[in-house]
């Protein structure tokens, strides 16, 4: 049972956010938050409470913190095991060393002890109070004798709730639980303190908002515009690993908008911001800031499951659906007609994707599929007015190379278009285009197109040896390849012969 430890918690007001998905975030009553808990805290593996015996035996307490408190209450049972006492690290090693089959203390500078029993992993940190550089966000570490001073420095109330062990008391200083029940984010302390002690807390309220589906408090969205600007002292990295736990939340618009409306986004982000501009009062072009969203939602509704082609939640489809319009402010031209046109912002695009990609230092396959999908996002357009010739497929398929599919669906999620007629027909002409693939797919080897001959054979055919002759007629092979098909050893051979007499 979870119990009300003796505290001074009082529950504090909120605006109503929307409701989770498992019908508890945003309901208002801390009592179904509560039940949730007590069915999620009993499946709570049996050496986790018999840890907290050896603790509570040799004096010392022990506590489950964080988000695995805040996901018991949403009904979801606790698998990363968080751990705060008030025994300093020697004792602590000691303690997790009676228990447990192995301890590391990597983390024995910042109070943090781990261990493992069996395949049960534990993390056990000494209760600590911090004190900030103004220009690090690295904290000066200092340990703490109190459970409630320990969640004081927490980021946000949600998440500054813990369980004690081994009897299950709930400690609540700062109304976390009611703020989950009303579906608000705020700070233990003032938002402002909060995000200038440390400024990544800015990216994790954005973070929160889109994986909860939960408001920030007006506290908390004046601090994220008044002190955007520190991020500037967050590492890249940091930032990044915030950025892709936003986006692959259930509910990443939200975030993204947060984001942008209080300028988080003109730091981390600037590219979606700058599609605001583009807003044109005469109507002559859509929204590309909305459509962008839009084109997310339409992606994210179109990802499958863990067998499909699309595994969700991915970063690499909502990304380049995020960034595959970012060039259209680079490239927008009014006609003399009154027309306006976005040319070649698809190659523009790409390449902005590329250094936004590189300034969060990503890793450079997941740079490279998105970049190739901002660029090619724009290459059906067109094919229903034309169809392709056998050799543009070939050439469709081997340029999106393992990303076709997350080609298929941004291509498709792209069409956002009210008229009903003019979606149909786009829908259509790309049904046809993957029949058409599925087509050569099963006449070809389309998924690794490559010409008739290795390089081998065209050194032993040519009498040459390696160097640049080989690549230059790779090329030329490939090129055939690609507008006829597969040719055959001989054909290639004699195709082959000709090209060199003729050069």
């Amino acid at each position: 049972m979870i119990r009300e430890k003796e505290s001074n918690e009082q529950s504090k007001p909120g605006a109503q956010g929307e409701s989770d998905p498992l019908g508890a975030l945003g309901c208002g009553d801390p009592e179904v938050l509560r039940e949730n808990a007590r069915k999620a805290l009993a499946h709570l593996p049996k050496p986790i409470l018999d840890l907290g015996r050896v603790f509570h035996e040799a004096g010392f307490e022990l506590a489950l913190v964080g988000g695995p408190v805040r996901d018991a209450f949403l009904a979801l049972t606790p698998h990363d095991f968080d751990l705060t006492t008030n025994a300093r690290p020697d004792d602590t090693e000691r303690l997790l060393g009676e228990w447990g089959d192995a301890t590391w203390s990597v983390g024995k500078a910042f109070g943090t002890i781990g261990a493992r029993k069996g395949s049960l992993q534990v993390e056990v940190t000494t209760y600590r109070t911090e004190a900030y550089d103004m220009n690090s966000r690295k904290p000066q570490v200092e340990y703490g004798d109190t459970l409630e001073g320990d969640l004081t420095r927490r980021d946000f109330t949600v998440n500054a709730c813990a369980i004690t062990l081994p009897d299950l008391k709930l400690v609540d200083p700062h109304g976390g639980l009611q703020d989950l029940a009303d579906a608000v984010l705020r700070t233990p302390v003032t938002a402002a303190q909060s995000f200038d002690d440390d400024p990544l807390r800015i990216m994790r309220a954005a973070r929160f908002s889109a994986q909860l589906g939960i408001d920030v408090s007006e506290d908390v969205m004046k601090a994220m515009e008044e002190q955007a600007h520190r991020l500037e002292i967050v590492s890249a990295e940091r930032i990044r690993a915030e950025f892709e736990r936003l986006l692959t939340s259930p509910k990443p618009r939200r975030g993204l908008e947060l984001m942008v409306h209080t300028g988080v986004a003109d730091i981390v982000l600037p590219e979606l911001s700058n599609l605001q501009d583009l807003k044109d009062e005469h109507n002559r072009h859509k929204d590309v800031y909305e459509h962008t969203l839009t084109v997310l939602e339409h992606a994210i509704a179109l990802e499958t499951g863990p067998e499909g082609p699309v595994p969700g939640p991915s970063f690499v489809l909502r990304f380049a659906a995020i960034m595959h319009d970012i060039g259209k402010p680079d490239t927008r031209r009014f006609e003399p007609d009154g027309t306006v046109t976005f040319h070649h912002h698809e190659i523009v695009g790409a390449k902005m994707t590329k250094r936004r990609m590189q300034a969060l230092k990503f890793d450079k396959a997941t740079m490279n599929a998105v970049v190739q999908l901002v660029r090619l996002h724009q290459r059906f357009h067109g094919y229903g007015e034309q169809k392709w010739s056998d050799s543009a497929v070939r050439r469709y398929v081997t340029d999106a190379g393992q990303y076709l599919e997350y080609l298929h669906r941004l291509t498709r999620a792209d069409c956002t278009t009210r008229n009903r007629r003019k979606s149909a027909y786009l829908q259509a002409a790309y049904d046809d285009l993957e029949n058409r693939i599925g087509e050569l797919k099963k006449q070809e080897e389309l998924d690794a197109v490559r010409p008739d001959l290795d390089g081998s054979q065209i050194m032993e055919i040519l009498g040459i040896k390696p160097g640049p002759e080989v690549g230059k007629a790779y090329k030329y092979l490939l090129e055939l390849r690609m507008e006829h098909g597969p040719l055959g050893e001989e054909r290639a051979k004699q195709e082959l012969l000709n090209w060199w007499e003729s050069n």
